[in-house]
């Protein structure tokens, strides 16, 4: 396996610290709403991840963090709890919020075929581990305590920008708007390891510790959970560009003071997906969630195969015409796969040499585009019969995870449903009144959302297309 690596920036081939097995962290959600597609991008390049290490012969530990404290509305340390912001939005408990959200991006993952980690910790569960780093870190001159907060000192730490490459002077005081003094800090990009009461009297989840009663710091939290699970080394740490700085930036220099020697190897990152005005989030115009895209008569398939048609490391722009394309292409797709007999016998040489083709795409880091392509030419090898073209989807569909022999199901809602009949109903009025003006426009709007209506003698019916 050939990876691009942020922290030397490059393609590095991959050699984990134990021959043949593999630790690898991904970063989870913080649960105070759903996750939005361009968050559940970075998911699915981490499953092919995953699945491709395992595909070439890897054993693969994956662990995954649901963050349900600490996190800041700024990832600066500044603002409220995203946790807390969601229970007052929703007038629940934070509890009732974590639990919420955590299942729904559960959902998500099983929806968009990714492999749900075999570790899953929530923050809140390892208070202990925390403070037990935060302890060490103390004793050891990397952290100090100021105003009642616990702060890590980065001027200790060890090539402290060497991941996201920024330039230390770009963050002093008054260079930026983004950069606010915090007079309790040594240095301005100093970050919080613990919180207490003393800046933060509402916070709902806190608990006792040698500082005074309060909460974990968000970029703590990742730290002691790669320690719980796999010790002092991990071979690989996932997660979006939007982690470089300072979380990720972060968890290098705490645990690596706190274990005291290079932690993590590896550390691969997805690119943003972007609508047509930038960078998606859930604070801009339509929150487009997994669910919003079934409701619209999109499998989260679709979606997959559109994410899996780009690199993992470009930025991807989402319309739904780009969508539509998708799914118009994955439908040929599985038409031309669903076709395939199980008849004749395996041709291993011919199986082999494709299949050796699919591991260099895969290995070359994570072509997914050129893994597709050489599906697409394993269809059309007419020298190939169809037992061993039905072998190599098989095959190849264990990292692809398209379904690509699973028989198409209704991916149809109650809401969408309800939806169309009225629409039918409006339409039919429409017509009635020889309005057919409004009558066209109806069903131009649907054609546009990829539902066909089909006049019959009966009546009028559709079709997602």
């Amino acid at each position: 396996m050939k990876i691009y690596n942020t922290l030397s920036k490059k393609i590095e081939e991959f050699v984990p610290n134990v021959d043949g097995q593999v630790k690898m962290y991904t970063c989870g959600p913080t649960v105070y709403h759903y996750a939005h597609i361009g968050n559940l991008r970075t998911y699915i390049f981490e499953d092919v991840l995953e699945k491709g290490l395992k595909y070439l012969g890897y054993d693969v530990k994956r662990a995954m963090n649901i963050t349900d404290v600490g996190h800041l509305t700024s990832d600066a340390d500044t603002g409220e709890d995203k946790m807390l912001k969601g229970a007052q939005r929703e007038g629940k408990t934070v509890y009732e919020i974590a639990e919420f959200y955590t299942e729904a991006f559960l959902n998500d993952m099983k929806d968009l075929n990714i492999k749900i980690p075999e570790t899953i910790e929530k923050a809140s569960d390892n208070i202990d581990v925390y403070i037990e780093m935060i302890e060490k870190m103390l004793a050891d001159d990397y952290a100090y305590i100021s105003n009642g907060n616990v702060y890590f000192d980065i001027s200790k730490a060890k090539d402290y920008y060497q991941l996201s490459g920024k330039n230390p002077e770009d963050l002093m005081i008054g260079v930026r708007d983004t950069v606010e003094e915090d007079k309790a800090k040594r240095n301005p990009a100093d970050f919080v390891l613990w919180f207490t009461l003393s800046k933060f009297e509402n916070q709902a989840m806190k608990w006792d510790s040698p500082w005074g009663v309060g909460y974990p710091g968000w970029h703590i939290e990742c730290s002691g959970i790669n320690y719980k699970v796999f010790g002092e080394y991990l071979d690989i740490h996932c997660g979006g560009v939007d982690n470089i700085f300072p979380h990720h930036t972060n968890e290098i220099a705490q645990s690596e003071a706190f274990v005291g020697h290079k932690w993590c190897n590896y550390w691969c990152h997805g690119a943003y997906l972007n609508d047509e005005t930038g960078k998606m989030s859930k604070s801009k115009g339509e929150f487009l969630t997994v669910s919003l895209l079934k409701s619209k008569g999109y499998s989260p398939i679709d979606y997959r195969f559109f994410c899996l048609n780009s690199h993992y490391r470009n930025p991807l722009t989402f319309t739904y015409e780009s969508l539509d394309g998708a799914r118009k292409a994955l439908k040929r797709l599985k038409s031309k796969t669903l076709a395939l007999k199980d008849e004749g016998n395996l041709d291993n040489e011919s199986f082999t040499k494709y299949d050796e083709l699919y591991k260099e795409a895969l290995s070359n880091d994570l072509n997914t585009s050129s893994m597709i392509t050489i599906l697409y030419d394993v269809l059309k090898d007419e020298s190939l019969n169809d037992k061993t073209k039905l072998e190599l989807v098989k095959s190849f569909d264990k990292v692809l995870s398209l379904d690509l022999l699973k028989e198409e199901e209704s991916v149809i809602d109650t809401d969408l449903e309800k939806m169309i009949q009225e629409k039918i109903v409006e339409r039919k009025e429409a017509k009635k009144n020889k309005d057919f003006a409004t009558a066209d426009k109806i069903r131009d709007e649907l054609l546009e959302q990829g539902i066909k209506l089909i006049d019959t003698r009966e009546g009028t019916t559709y079709e997602l297309i």
